[in-house]
């Protein structure tokens, strides 16, 4: 090996080069953290047919999208296929003769792999009604069996927090999980308890909709609050305490309604960036009779949709209720007290069934999930959730003239002969405040490489792993990549050849959460000679990590600084 082969070998011992004027190569280590934001604007898009099917043989020029109503040029365009889809295109496409018998090998011991799908139960613990909740935990425990294989991993979360369980195969820490949760009360109106009851939807209509209600005055021209104000009569001694009360209650009601609506929408925006750590296909089965939020939460909501279509993150939604029962059809119904009023509070809990179901739809469309509804087959709904689409198209654009102001734009993805054919598509985003710079784009580029599953060999690497234990909870990983640098494109300034890399080295667990990792920058500033010795020998990057014993993957991606050139490779690990 030459003086400079064994310079660059580990990039560890630079000293030969660090004395010459200007030195040849410069790093810069740093934990592998992503963060960023993009211009190009992705809509994930399902098309399904009649019978629910989703499509998958349409092409980009199918497609016509509309930022408010203005057409857009459609400037990158994906289809996403399941892993079920690609299976059955593959198999019905290729006819595989019957291979010649052949002698048995023992067979070499697997090596560890990095999981292909995650599906996570989310249960909305704050908003569902305990029988809706007992139903669907049942048809959960029962469905669950059918989800895990090998490959998959499967989670439970909840919108209060309070019992979770990562994601793993083991079926009975899932089952545990599931029968833990309960209802979580927030100290919200009870319709069954309060004697002036004013739920969320109805207070916020008449506090910030209509100004019907306000301290010390009402309008009852207004039907609704001449209703409210008839239901609040029997519950106070005198005139003057009527109007106070029933403004207590909507303040308690719009107090209460605003933490559920938002804790809920932090819990899901939590969880996507939890799971874009994860690689392979990622699906949350979102479980909920919906709910409301306030006006200024919207900004949470549209950033959960950028967030998910980004990091991959399909929501699917599953409407607890079932099928469909007017309000005051059901036996536990608290009524209404007088005819007049009780049809317009009647009109205002349907308008409110109706609202909530609408936020469901929205997560499912807006991420390229579907919404089951109006269903009491809670199992056969979650059978089908936990399954992603078999084909999501992705369209991308960049907005024309786009300023940067923060204001909401809607979007419509319509099909040019959609003849038989139902479009479920993301319905708006928010523009952001700021352009997004290079680097920032250069950020997101190798975050999407490396929580991926996908390998990648534009620059040829070569990955070998080995360890050292400590003791029987302490062991050191090595991870050595050698980088055949006959795949980079070099530029000549004077009498140096130039290049920059970006290395991330990265340690996922069996279960697909990324448990350490670094990212390491090197600037080669190389003489002609140096260049020659690197090209017959290759750099070899080294990296070490304090681990526990058990299985795991060890993943490292390449980019030169064109980012047209990558490479990423997977490595499994048993540390026994």
């Amino acid at each position: 090996m030459t003086r400079w082969a064994a310079a660059i070998t580990g990039l560890l011992s630079l000293s030969a080069w660090a004395q010459q004027n200007p030195p040849q190569v410069a790093t810069h280590d740093a934990p592998a953290t992503f963060s960023s934001r993009v211009n190009l604007v992705s809509v994930p898009v399902v098309v399904r047919d009649k019978d629910g099917r989703a499509v998958g043989s349409l092409r980009q020029e199918d497609f016509q999208l509309l930022d408010k109503g203005k057409p857009q040029l459609i400037t990158k365009f994906t289809i996403e296929q399941s892993s079920e889809a690609a299976l059955s295109r593959s198999s019905s496409a290729i006819a595989i003769p019957a291979a010649a018998p052949v002698a048995a090998t023992p067979a070499e011991p697997s090596k560890p792999v990095l999981p292909s799908k995650f599906v996570a139960y989310f249960f909305d613990d704050v908003h569902m009604q305990p029988a809706d909740l007992l139903n669907a935990r049942q048809a959960a425990n029962r469905q669950l069996e059918r989800t895990l294989d090998p490959d998959t991993r499967a989670a439970v979360f909840t919108t209060s927090g309070r019992f979770t369980q990562d994601f793993t195969t083991d079926a009975q820490a899932l089952h545990a999980a599931l029968n833990r949760i309960q209802p979580w009360s927030t100290g919200k109106p009870d319709k069954e308890q309060d004697c002036i009851y004013i739920s969320y939807y109805v207070a916020d209509y008449l506090v910030n909709k209509s100004l019907a209600l306000g301290p010390g005055r009402a309008n009852v021209n207004d039907p609704l609050m001449e209703a409210v104000l008839v239901q609040a009569t029997p519950c106070v001694s005198s005139r003057s305490e009527l109007i106070p009360a029933v403004w207590n209650a909507a303040q308690r009601a719009l107090n209460a309604g605003r933490y559920e609506g938002g804790t809920a929408l932090t819990t899901i925006q939590d969880l996507i960036r939890s799971m874009s750590s994860l690689p392979g296909t990622r699906t949350i089965v979102m479980v909920s009779p919906g709910f409301i939020f306030a006006d200024d939460q919207r900004a949470i909501e549209n950033d959960i949709f950028d967030k998910a279509i980004r990091a991959n993150v399909v929501i699917n939604t599953l409407d607890v209720r079932g099928l469909y029962t007017p309000p005051g059809m059901q036996a536990s119904d608290k009524g209404y007290r007088g005819s007049v009023s009780s049809a317009a509070l009647m009109q205002a809990d349907s308008e409110e069934a109706t609202v909530t179901g609408n936020t469901l739809a929205e997560f499912a469309a807006a991420t390229g999930g579907a919404f089951f509804h109006n269903d009491n087959g809670l199992e056969e709904g979650l059978d089908r959730l936990a399954a992603r689409p078999s084909y999501i198209y992705v369209l991308g654009f960049s907005p024309d003239n786009l300023k940067y102001d923060g204001s909401y734009h809607t979007l419509k993805v319509k099909l040019k002969n959609g003849a038989g054919l139902e479009v479920e598509a993301r319905q708006g985003y928010w523009v952001p405040n700021h352009a997004v710079s290079p680097a920032e784009e250069t950020r997101e580029e190798i975050h999407d490489a490396v929580f991926s599953r996908e390998e990648m060999s534009e620059i040829p690497i070569k990955v070998n792993t080995e360890y050292f234990k400590h003791d029987e909870t302490k062991a050191e990983l090595a991870a050595e990549t050698r980088i055949d640098v006959k795949g980079l494109k070099f530029s000549k300034s004077e009498d140096r050849n130039r290049d920059s890399l970006t290395v991330v080295t990265s340690v996922f667990n069996q279960n697909g959460r990324m448990v350490t990792g670094t990212q390491r920058s090197i600037d080669l500033k190389l003489l002609d000679r140096t260049l020659d010795a690197v090209r017959n020998s290759g750099m070899i990057v080294k990296e070490t990590f304090n681990i526990a014993p058990g299985s795991y993957i060890v993943r490292v991606v390449v980019r030169d600084a064109s980012g047209r050139t990558m490479a990423a490779h997977n490595e499994g690990i048993e540390i026994q």
